[in-house]
């Protein structure tokens, strides 16, 4: 999770400033991908269980459904947002013979694993770091260490190095500058378009590949040795870097309508009472960089 600011730092903001307006802290919840350094989703706002909600659902919907495996500092928000989003219902067994039937109970499903990273403090460093596993078991969360592509151990340093890497090639993020944002519409814009950019157009030097035999250059020059690879290549979704006007230029295939409310003014519709005019709406408009096709155009 990072931060920024809208307009001021929250310590410096008045009371009605706070009550009345978005200005002060303003923080990005994101998920990570450690395998292929994707971010599959991010929300922008407050520290609160609503915000935790949306990213977990948001980081479900762009998932083929293999994603199982969370890791995560000890904000208590996590534990809720992904029991309801990966949780299931049962129904419990009657014990004996008396009395009424258990109630249905939401629980995590048997393949749901995920631990806290726990840092305890002293003085305000830290002194120790466990390992808490809240979904799953010990010996569940053992074997997916032993297999993991990523690292071995259970922690959060991939998330928190991406979180620096935003705040280096995000100006808007920056501490101790004029180039804060002075509205959350507009942080989020920029930020969609900072992550567009760092997942199509950016090479990352983690995933590039070794050319075998090594290609031959112009002139005196040393034979190329490697390809770069952008996280979108190595997702599976593109072929080649993009450019930053493929990106711009790119044209979003339309997505479905959550729902759509036609204008008429006779009978009752999905939202609204009869006789009142209602105009055509369309679901939440998609982000520009998921739900991607194979290639750009050209």
């Amino acid at each position: 999770m990072s931060s920024g600011a809208l307009f001021k730092k929250e310590a410096r903001c008045t009371a009605f400033e706070r009550l009345q307006t978005e200005y002060g802290d303003c923080w990005v919840w994101m998920s990570f991908d450690p395998v292929h350094k994707v971010i599959p989703a991010f929300v922008v706002g407050e520290i609160n269980q609503e915000n935790a909600d949306r990213l977990i659902a948001q980081t479900k919907a762009v998932n083929d459904g293999s994603l199982r495996v969370f890791f995560s500092d000890q904000r208590p928000q996590y534990r809720e947002a992904i029991l309801k989003t990966f949780g299931q219902w049962v129904q419990p067994e009657r014990q004996g013979q008396r009395g009424p039937q258990p109630k249905p109970r939401w629980v995590p499903s048997p393949d749901l694993l995920y631990a806290q990273v726990v840092k305890h403090r002293r003085k305000g460093r830290v002194v120790k770091v466990a390992t808490e596993v809240v979904f799953g078991t010990p010996e569940a969360l053992g074997a997916y260490r032993k297999r993991s592509p990523a690292s071995r151990r259970v922690n959060t340093a991939f998330v928190e190095r991406q979180n620096n890497t935003m705040r280096q090639r995000n100006r808007r993020f920056t501490r101790k500058t004029l180039g804060f944002s002075k509205k959350r519409y507009w942080m989020e814009r920029q930020l969609h378009l900072c992550v567009g950019y760092y997942h199509f157009c950016l090479p990352h030097s983690g995933l590039r590949e070794e050319i075998d035999p090594p290609l031959p250059t112009k002139g005196n020059g040393s034979p190329k040795k490697w390809r770069e690879v952008t996280l979108m290549m190595a997702a599976g979704v593109t072929d080649h870097v993009w450019t930053l006007q493929e990106l711009l230029t790119y044209r979003v295939p339309p997505q479905a309508p959550e729902h759509i409310v036609s204008i008429d003014e006779g009978h009752q519709e999905e939202m609204g009472e009869p006789g009142i005019k209602r105009l055509k709406v369309f679901g939440p408009r998609p982000q520009f960089f998921w739900g991607y096709p194979r290639s750009p155009p050209g």
